[in-house]
């Protein structure tokens, strides 16, 4: 009759056990919202890449099946691998969410709200950066180059959206191997996609040159430096 009248029933009597439920609970809380933060973030860069074009007198920069592909692969791999993340050393430390607080809440708005649309600008950038100007460049050339820059942001991205306080390096880049193995099987895919004939002839991408591929890597490359070194200032403030 007790356990049927009880909010919590302690199976083990153990009153460890809450402290550990609790940190479960966290844990699990905490990869919902990873997930939600990195899938909003990398689509809300793909609407801006394709809205902004226009109005800068671009092609539209990236075809339908392109963005099917970017939400099946790009999206989908690193996502799932970030519902597994371990614990946070400092879970236990931060202070309770309300039942009636949003998921959105405690930054997560925010940050898709400046990282979204700074891939969507990143990826716009083959086009103003380097020596190979747009009327020199074929149309699906440039296309693959925004294409591939797009999606490496966004795996960039999922390395560093494991935790809004620590940087990777503190984390340790392996200490959720899933998500490393998700990033490099999504990047060998987009590779594939690139530079395989018969992959070409369905995304309508062509061979990047080696100095195109670089460009496009150190262009995505920005979207992780930028939330790294955000992460880096904000321990510094509250220091």
């Amino acid at each position: 009759m007790s356990k049927e009248a009880a909010d919590m029933v302690l199976l083990d009597d153990n009153f460890a056990s809450i402290v550990n439920a609790v940190e479960e609970g966290r844990t699990i809380y905490e990869n919902i919202r990873k997930f939600v933060r990195y899938t909003m973030s990398s689509n809300i860069g793909e609407i801006i890449a394709v809205l902004l074009a226009p109005l800068l007198g671009l092609p539209i920069p990236l075809t339908a099946v392109q963005i099917l592909w970017i939400n099946l692969v790009t999206d989908g791999l690193p996502g799932l691998a970030l519902g597994i993340e371990l614990t946070a050393p400092d879970t236990m430390k931060r202070p309770p969410h309300s039942p009636t607080e949003s998921v959105l809440a405690r930054g997560l708005a925010t940050y898709m709200l400046w990282v979204g649309p700074l891939m969507g600008v990143v990826a716009l950038l083959p086009e103003f950066v380097g020596t190979e100007a747009l009327a020199q460049l074929d149309e699906s050339v440039w296309r693959t180059m925004v294409f591939t820059t797009l999606c490496l942001s966004q795996l960039g991205n999922a390395l560093s959206i494991r935790s809004d306080r620590l940087t990777l390096l503190q984390l340790g880049v392996f200490t959720n191997r899933p998500l490393v193995g998700a990033v490099l099987l999504a990047f060998l895919l987009q590779m594939g996609v690139v530079y395989l004939p018969f992959a070409q002839r369905i995304f309508g991408t062509q061979a990047l040159t080696l100095g195109q591929l670089a460009l496009s890597l150190a262009l995505s490359s920005i979207v992780f430096a930028a939330v790294e070194v955000s992460k880096w200032a904000r321990q510094r403030m509250e220091r």
